[in-house]
């Protein structure tokens, strides 16, 4: 007899679509998706300027959008550029909101898609289910394969010097998502090695979450895993291998699934820290403490640590413990050959700030609660100082 499944709840967006050279006849596609067609593009400027909006620029005038492009966004966004970027599109009357980029742009998008219309100012949108009524149609295409954030319900902004706050509600998911992996092929290495483990800690982080992990979660980080680990170091290596960035692609979004649905825990809450006070790229922090804090989790996750070990490198009859110690030296060598940077010291990170970050981390127990094993302060210093 099978144990009884817990209760539990999974949402995701509307429709997927994925579609090599997709963002090419986004017109097309849209026209269908809704009746809105002053449309409000949330980008940054390197991908304005870079020509690569141009011919998604392009389809979408030829089916009838009028096209206002906001490319303010920056990484670890303020308050600002969302309240800038809803001003624009309600100047310009826009209807309708596609993010496309990193992370930060389709978080961005996403407050937008709320503000347009919004009666609620955004002060008052932070935490859980705080947002009200509706928003306009809201389209997301990512141009890297890491954050997840076209399938997730949560926008960090930053509010302080090195403060950041979340939105989380289930009126962030997006309508529709294109997964286009052609847009991933000028990335370059390192950023392709970093988002890459970002996405892989998503999974990883998912599937060994306290609270919140449950069967679907863990189909979506399984399958993402195994489309990660697979295929990151060809993705590095040969960043014009079509089937590699379509499966790192595909991978981050199923593993931005599953976290959405079986939230991430202690690698996130150490990253948050190293990202706003040195300004470093969260999929970098991520793969800077993931080390760390798979070996602190080891006492109490190696179960499943084993299962995820058959994911990434086959089956085994080698002992529960054994099997999890192979995957923690598996990730770490992956990350090794993925050739991002693997220590604290690496990207400047002064020594005598450890006791700093350790303390700031504590600040993030909505994070801290879901790992499988307790961080307390002293904890956090710890993996700062095995990351160093």
């Amino acid at each position: 007899m099978t144990n009884a499944i817990k209760p539990f709840a999974f949402q995701t967006p509307g429709s997927l679509t994925v579609e090599w050279g997709g963002a090419q006849r986004l017109g097309a596609l849209m026209s269908g998706w809704f009746e809105a067609r002053r449309l409000l593009i949330v980008t940054d400027k390197f991908l304005n300027e870079s020509g690569m909006l141009d011919p998604i620029r392009a389809s979408l005038q030829e089916y009838g959008f009028a096209v206002t492009v906001f490319d303010d966004v920056v990484a670890d966004p303020p308050e600002a550029i969302v309240e800038s970027c809803a001003a624009l599109g309600r100047e310009q009357g826009c209807d309708a909101v596609l993010g496309l980029g990193g992370g930060s742009s389709m978080d961005i998008a996403k407050l937008a898609a709320v503000l347009l219309i919004a009666e609620q100012p955004l002060s008052d949108l932070y935490g859980i289910d705080k947002v009200k009524g509706v928003r306009v149609p809201l389209v997301q295409v990512p141009t890297t394969a890491g954050t997840g954030s076209e399938v997730t319900n949560i926008t960090i902004l930053t509010t302080g010097e090195t403060t950041k706050m979340g939105v989380v509600s289930p009126r962030l998911y997006a309508d529709h998502v294109l997964l286009d992996a052609q847009l991933t092929v000028g990335l370059p290495p390192v950023q392709t090695a970093a988002t890459g483990i970002d996405a892989m800690v998503h999974a990883i982080e998912a599937y060994t979450g306290r609270h919140k992990k449950n069967p679907l979660s863990d189909v979506f980080a399984r399958e993402a895993l195994r489309l990660l680990a697979g295929n990151l170091v060809t993705a590095c290596q040969d960043g014009s291998n079509r089937a590699a960035r379509e499966a790192m692609l595909l991978g981050a979004n199923l593993a931005g699934q599953a976290f959405s649905n079986s939230p991430v825990a202690a690698v996130h809450a150490l990253a948050y820290p190293l990202g706003g006070h040195f300004h470093l790229p969260h999929g970098l922090t991520n793969a800077l403490m993931l080390g760390p804090v798979l070996r602190l989790n080891m006492t109490e996750a190696a179960p499943l640590y084993a299962e995820l070990a058959d994911v990434v490198m086959g089956p085994s009859d080698e002992g529960t413990q054994g099997r999890a110690a192979a995957f923690v030296d598996f990730i770490g060598d992956l990350m090794d050959r993925s050739g991002a940077p693997r220590r604290l010291r690496d990207v400047d990170v002064p020594q005598d700030s450890l006791p700093m970050l350790a303390r700031d981390a504590m600040l993030q127990m909505r994070l801290l609660v879901n790992n499988p094993v307790e961080v307390d302060e002293a904890t956090a210093l710890r993996l700062y100082q095995d990351a160093y």
